[in-house]
């Protein structure tokens, strides 16, 4: 019971989650759908943003109307504190309608991810009013137990005090169950807000009882405690919309990224993860770490899996930028020259000095070749040339490598010869041994 009135003000792990948008289950089962490539996400999203916006703002316009009609008749300056109060949570409704719009304009090549930074800045503006009606109502509350004022029409004054708080918790409600689908940090720090608003209103309700039992300062005191808990919504709404500010997510979002990978069979770990979200867009970068006899195609093959697997598991993704590393393994050759990325008409493939059980030796990794493929590495040692014939391992045509090692140095120019039938063709490369290599 507790728990979850915590979750009700904000505190609880439903809004921790609020951004992972879904339940997951490790045996395999999701417990969300995705339709990627029907509709562009972002905008689907963005659109039912500003539809939540434009009926939190006709809600909250009505609800203040008729408590201003109230006001008009019995005269108390409590409700027409809480009904321009109310008046105050329809107008952050504008910040967000135009921070959604601005969301759905095109990249350009000054703002190449967009605009969908305005929505964390719409964010701060809204915890900017909260924080300030929080100080407004602790001075008012603070003011009445000082000054305190007689109250007249008592019961259309409670009246419209649970007027006021119906319409807040129906936006809250509102506002958070959209934001939480969307994965709007602003929406849904809105959304508490309105909730906070609501008891505040109904902070006008007991005030009033309060006063019809003989008890002036029931109003001020029980302002003074809303008060407290408003402060603590700031905290909260500010925490969740600078952390998404400064490119900050939360943990299980980088932990739900690297178990995608344990859907694709292939992917042996996942390294250099990082996210951000711009507005309620998460984009992602990772590296994936891949068997090193794989050959390039089939390795990017793996990416566009996992690429896939992320954006099934990740509601509110746009973007996964993705590499691919070999990993290292005990006995590499740490010290050798950089790989040389060989893109020719004959063949593509890695060209690079590895460590073998029969030490050094000169390895060509083939990813795509012409028929019947020879290779050899000419390398200019002064004025004579060291010549390392390429052979296939194991019989593996796409695995050719030298029968001998490279003379040392290891930093040398030279060019890879390739033959197919009468087809010939020379690569000039250079390898440079690493700064600080001693042999």
């Amino acid at each position: 019971m507790f728990a979850k009135v915590l979750d009700w003000f904000g505190f609880g792990s439903a809004r921790a989650h609020a951004s992972y948008g879904h339940a997951h289950d490790h045996d395999g089962r999701e417990g969300h759908g995705h339709t990627h490539g029907v509709i562009d996400p972002s905008i689907a999203a963005t659109d039912r943003g500003i539809w939540a916006v434009k009926w939190s703002f006709v809600i909250m316009i009505v609800t203040a109307a008729i408590q201003l009609t109230v006001v008009l008749w019995s005269g108390s300056v409590a409700l027409f504190a809480d009904t321009i109060h109310n008046f105050g949570d329809a107008t952050t409704a504008i910040p967000l309608w135009i921070a959604f719009n601005l969301a759905r304009r095109p990249a350009t090549k000054r703002f190449t991810y967009g605009l969908g930074r305005v929505e964390d800045i719409a964010g701060v503006l809204i915890v900017l009013i909260i924080l300030a009606s929080a100080i407004v109502a602790g001075y008012e509350a603070i003011s009445r137990l000082i000054h305190p004022e007689p109250i007249a029409q008592l019961w259309w004054v409670a009246a419209a005090g649970v007027i006021g708080f119906i319409g807040n918790e129906a936006v809250a409600v509102f506002r958070i169950r959209i934001g939480r689908e969307i994965n709007s940090a602003a929406l849904i720090a809105d959304g508490y807000h309105a909730r906070t608003d609501g008891l505040t209103s109904l902070a006008v309700v007991l005030g009033a009882i309060g006063v019809a039992l003989g008890f002036p300062l029931a109003d001020p005191i029980v302002g003074l405690m809303i008060t407290l808990a408003i402060f603590g919504i700031v905290w909260q709404s500010a925490r969740a919309v600078l952390t998404r500010m400064l490119d900050g997510v939360e943990p299980q979002t980088i932990d739900e990224i690297v178990h995608a990978a344990e859907h694709v069979k292939g992917i042996e770990k996942v390294t250099d993860v990082r996210a951000r979200w711009l507005g309620h867009r998460l984009y992602v970068e990772a590296t994936i770490v891949v068997n090193d006899r794989l050959l390039v195609a089939a390795a990017n093959d793996l990416a566009e899996t996992y690429r896939d697997a992320l954006f099934h598991h990740l509601p509110g993704l746009v973007s996964a930028q993705l590499s691919i590393a070999i990993p290292v393994a005990d006995g590499d050759h740490h010290h050798a020259p950089k790989p040389i990325q060989v893109a020719t008409r004959l063949a593509d493939g890695l060209l690079q000095i590895v460590d073998t059980p029969d030490g050094e030796r000169m390895q060509f990794r083939v990813s795509r070749h012409a028929e019947g493929l020879s290779a050899r590495v000419d390398i200019a040692r002064g004025s004579t040339t060291e010549v390392l014939d390429l052979e296939p391992v194991a019989g593996d045509h796409h695995w050719l490598r030298s029968i001998v090692a490279p003379a040392e140095p290891h930093q040398f120019s030279a060019k890879l010869h390739l033959r197919a039938g009468n087809d010939n063709e020379d690569v000039p490369f250079a390898m440079v041994e690493p700064e600080g290599h001693q042999h």
